[in-house]
This record gives C-alpha cells, sequence and structure tokens, in this order.
C-alpha cells in the first residue's frame, strides 16, 4: 500500500442532536442509524484525546495548519462550557506545532451574543445552513413542531452580520432543491451578504435517486447553470461559490483538493461524539454503518487511520479509483467521478458512476466550456 498523505481536518461530532427535523437530513432522515448509540455531546476526556491525537498527527507530519470544524446534529448543543474546553485544549496542544484553523457549521438558530464573544476569542469562523428565502428554506428545514426555522435563522445571520462579528462569517451552505427556483434562492442568498456559499446536491444514490432524477433532461445541472450564469457575468464579484470556483480551476489546469471535485485523495476525518473515527458523513446516505471504520482516537492514531483499508479506500483519489465508466470520460478530471456516496448501489457498491454523472456532465462541460474560451479570448486581446 502507498503511503497515505497526512490528514489536516478534522470534521469533530461535538454534539449528536439537532434542533431542527429537515427532511432530507442524510444523519437523522436516512438509512443510518448509529447516531442512536452515540452519547449526544462529547465528553471532555474525548475531547482532550482528540486535542492530543491532532496534535501528535501534526508534528509526525510537520503539519504548518490543521482545520477543525465543530459539527452535529446542531454543535451549538453542545453549550457553551464544553465547546470553549474544546476550544482550549486544541490551543494547549497545537501550541508551537501548527496552527488551528476553527470554524462551526451551524442552523444559526441559537447563535446569541454569549456565543459570539465565545468564538470571536478563539476566530472560530461560522457557517449557516440556508436554503434560501423564507419559502425555499422551509420547504424542508423545519422543527420538530413542523414550524420553519427561517425566522430563527434570520436572527442569528443578522447577529453574525453585525460589524464585530462580520470577520467570522464563513459563509452559506444550501442544498439544491429543484421546487425552488434558482435565482430566486442565490438573491436571497446573496441578501445576506454570504463572503462564500456553497451549493450541494441532495445527497441520493442509485437504489435511492434525488428528486426529481432525469438523467436525459439533466435538471440538476440547469439548475446549478443558471446560478453560474448570474454569478460568472455580474459587474462585479458579489460572493464566492465553491463548487464552480473549483471547477473553473480544475479547467484552467489547477490543482483542487475537494471531496466532490477532481481527482485528488481527500484529506480529512470525522471523529464522532464517542471518539469514533468515521469516514464522510455522506456515506451514511448509503446504508446503516455506512460511514465507520471501526477505529476510534483511544485505541487508534490517524496514521493507523490513514493506512487502515477502509479508510486509504475510501480517500483515494484518481482514475484507478473510479468505474470503468468514468475513466474514458472527457470530464472525469473535472467532476472526479462525483461524491463517492453518489456512486453508491447495494449490488455494486462504489464501482458505479454517479447518480449525479448526466448532471456532472452537462455542469462541468459548459463551466470547461466558457471559462477555457473567455481565458483564450483575453489571451488574444492583450
Amino acid at each position: 500500500m502507498r503511503d497515505a498523505n497526512p490528514f489536516v481536518e478534522w470534521i469533530v461530532k461535538v454534539a449528536q442532536p439537532c434542533n431542527l427535523a429537515c427532511d432530507y437530513c442524510y444523519v437523522y432522515e436516512a438509512l443510518d442509524h448509529t447516531w442512536r448509540r452515540k452519547p449526544s455531546v462529547m465528553a471532555t476526556g474525548t475531547a482532550d484525546q482528540l486535542a492530543r491525537r491532532i496534535a501528535e498527527h501534526a508534528r509526525r507530519h510537520a503539519l504548518p495548519r490543521v482545520r477543525v470544524t465543530l459539527h452535529g446534529g446542531e454543535p451549538l448543543l453542545a453549550g457553551l462550557s464544553r465547546i470553549e474546553h474544546l476550544l482550549e485544549v486544541l490551543k494547549r496542544e497545537l501550541h508551537g506545532t501548527a496552527e488551528c484553523v476553527l470554524s462551526v457549521q451551524s442552523n444559526a438558530t441559537l447563535l446569541n451574543p454569549l456565543w459570539m464573544d465565545l468564538f470571536r476569542r478563539h476566530g472560530v469562523s461560522v457557517g449557516v445552513s440556508l436554503d434560501g428565502g423564507r419559502e425555499a428554506n422551509d420547504r424542508h428545514r423545519r422543527g420538530r413542531n413542523g414550524r420553519g426555522s427561517h425566522a430563527s435563522v434570520q436572527r442569528g445571520l443578522e447577529l453574525l452580520r453585525r460589524p464585530e462579528n462580520k470577520a467570522l462569517f464563513a459563509g452559506l451552505l444550501c442544498t439544491v432543491d429543484l421546487a425552488n427556483p434558482p435565482l430566486r434562492v442565490f438573491e436571497s442568498l446573496l441578501a445576506h451578504e454570504p463572503p462564500a456559499i456553497n451549493f450541494l446536491l441532495p445527497h441520493a444514490t442509485w437504489e435511492h435517486p434525488p428528486p426529481g432524477h432525469d438523467p436525459n433532461r439533466t435538471p440538476y445541472a440547469n439548475w446549478l447553470l443558471e446560478v453560474f450564469e448570474r454569478w460568472y457575468t455580474a459587474p462585479r464579484q458579489e460572493t464566492g461559490i465553491r463548487l464552480f470556483e473549483d471547477l473553473m480551476d480544475l479547467a484552467l489546469g489547477g490543482a483542487v483538493r475537494s471531496e466532490s471535485t477532481g481527482l485528488a485523495d481527500t484529506d480529512f476525518l470525522v471523529v464522532e461524539s464517542d471518539g469514533t473515527i468515521e469516514l464522510s458523513d455522506s456515506l451514511k446516505a448509503t446504508r446503516d454503518g455506512g460511514a465507520a471504520t471501526g477505529l476510534d482516537i483511544f485505541a487508534d492514531d490517524f496514521d493507523a487511520a490513514a493506512r487502515h483499508p477502509v479508510v486509504a479506500d475510501a480517500r483515494r483519489g484518481g482514475l484507478a479509483a473510479l468505474a470503468d465508466v468514468c475513466r474514458g470520460c472527457e470530464v472525469v478530471r473535472l467532476c472526479g467521478g462525483g461524491l463517492r456516496a453518489h456512486r453508491f448501489h447495494p449490488r455494486t457498491g462504489f464501482a458505479n458512476a454517479s447518480v449525479y454523472c448526466a448532471d456532472l456532465r452537462v455542469l462541468t462541460t459548459r463551466i470547461r466550456d466558457r471559462v477555457v474560451a473567455d481565458t483564450i479570448q483575453l489571451g488574444n486581446a492583450s
């Protein structure tokens, strides 16, 4: 087995439960039920061990920088004291070894001045999940009482956009819903002045295709291309959109490390509230235990995780990791075969093209051709 690249990012499940009940959630509404067997919050002893393991990995590989993202469920349900303990122990263990870039991915409904004070003191950036305006967001992102979450998220975003907090605003995460007009969604997201927006395709497999799946009409590509055209032709850059920027970089010969585009190895792990080491959360959409590795931070260091066949296979990039049908495709170096979870079929595992294959082909081809043509035109003009 070839030596694996070190990990540089850890997604940490500081809280298992969520105060929302989004009907498309890949954790609570899909096939995986392992969350039921995990503690609701990460214990301080587990946080201490996690920080030691990350620092150990950083020293061993001379990493100048690591990234830690607090995640859930809804991570703020872990409470101020537990979160502050984790932030402090990470800072202490990594002092003199590596810079620790900290972030939290939240639904923002629980954000308040106390949280923002904590995040300012520790330099924690905040990403917020939001699917558009009230109607678009509240179609799926509702509380357990059935009430929409948009008003609560709006209050959190207003707090995050205050002058003293604005530097911590990392951006918005939006799941594509074909029922929502793409430009209306984009404009509603722009109204919050996010520095970045990331659009996610709904997690789906060949066994459970996404809503409106139609390889002949490629509705997901069409939705995203409407947004791309509006974003790309704007007289000034209003925000970053990672999916489009990654595809543009790849089209122009750049290198991108991403789970959903390109052919590079992935460089992150998930650590659950009990200290178990897992693969990408998206794999929970494939089957019960789909993200499990059988490893944990008390018994295993992260180098052992990198060598573990399940982990090594899941994070491996390159053409050899893809199905035969993908290897000769003209856009494979852009789409990278799509997200691993989206290739899953219960009979053939991951040895398939993405369930979004037709959409990805149209999306990547159009963006590639547009960007390359414009680059050539600019070169000729100069």
